[in-house]
């Protein structure tokens, strides 16, 4: 395989355009709300801690634009959108109410655009960062939407709003089955815990569940590395923490101990079901993640539409 963009193309070519369209959408949005300034500045944020490369606009120039013309305190108001995004970045269990509190009054009704825009500035460079770390570092400038080659995913002259092209991508990432459904739901429980989300943690997997997973099982992710879950089960929990607290620097052994155990289209999966979960960051970062269960675990399942289908018996 030539490269990390060659591999997504290859092993999943409905989810590369899902994610092209997901970058297109975060530029034509920005360009439409007049702030491509400010989306630029959320990208450099979200990708400077963990040294990324980060998303950059077509044709390389920032423009201006930030937060609504009529909002107060517009400087203010931009440090609060930044300082939401380096959190968001970091670590978004940490991310605490005042945090909140500021981003949500400086972004006002766009709050919830601006939010969908921070997890696509955050994660689409960890995942293309990652695919490079597994397949080879791709040529500069063909991940970028303004590079000199062709964007991965098809352009259109309607671009599609940013949530749809999120929509999009939760529903074709699930479509790819090279990894069994435990593991997929082990990757799923393992993120949910690092980003403690009360709802993702609530749920479990009725796929997983008919093909002999149990608690024990969902259990194990919390110390994986010294648990009795299969080979292919630890290197792809052990990659999943790579890439949500060190993207930037993929230790070798993990990688390495990922190649060794995944084929290629599970490897590529594995990223995909990383980067589909990590959603869950913008639902912990607005508190918008309460389990709809009081107590215990709620079954779940996707539907062949993509649609999430709640509060199923396990059988």
């Amino acid at each position: 395989m030539a490269d990390g963009r060659d591999a997504l193309l290859r092993y999943a070519p409905d989810a590369a355009g899902a994610l092209g369209a997901v970058e297109q959408a975060v530029w034509s949005s920005a360009a439409a709300a007049a702030r491509r300034g400010l989306v630029t500045r959320i990208a450099e944020t979200c990708a400077e801690p963990h040294g990324l490369v980060p998303l950059r606009p077509p044709g390389g120039a920032s423009g201006d634009g930030g937060l609504p013309a009529e909002a107060e305190g517009e400087a203010e108001g931009e440090a609060a959108v930044l300082t939401f995004a380096v959190r968001f970045a970091t670590d978004v269990s940490a991310l605490d109410e005042s945090v909140r509190h500021a981003f949500v009054a400086a972004a006002g009704a766009d709050a919830g655009d601006l939010a969908a825009t921070v997890f696509a500035a955050d994660f689409l460079p960890r995942a293309r960062t990652a695919l490079d770390a597994l397949f080879g570092p791709t040529p500069p400038g063909a991940w970028s939407a303004g590079g000199p080659d062709r964007q991965v995913g098809a352009r259109s002259s309607e671009a599609p709003g940013l949530w749809d092209a999120l929509d999009r991508l939760v529903r074709t990432v699930p479509r790819l089955d090279a990894l069994d459904p435990v593991t997929s739901e082990l990757v799923r429980l393992r993120g949910a815990r690092q980003h403690d989300c009360r709802l993702c943690r609530s749920l479990r997997s009725r796929s997983a569940l008919r093909a002999g997973a149990d608690e024990t099982h969902f259990d194990a992710v919390d110390d994986h590395a010294a648990s009795d879950l299969p080979p292919l089960a630890r290197a792809a929990l052990a990659f999943t923490d790579a890439m949500v607290w060190t993207p930037g620097r993929l230790a070798a052994e993990v990688v390495d101990g990922l190649r060794a155990r995944a084929t290629p289209a599970q490897q590529v999966e594995l990223v995909l079901d990383v980067t589909r979960n990590a959603l869950n960051k913008v639902a912990v970062a607005l508190g918008a993640d309460a389990p709809h269960v009081a107590e215990g675990v709620e079954i779940y399942d996707v539907g062949p539409d993509g649609d999430l289908l709640y509060g199923l018996p396990p059988d």
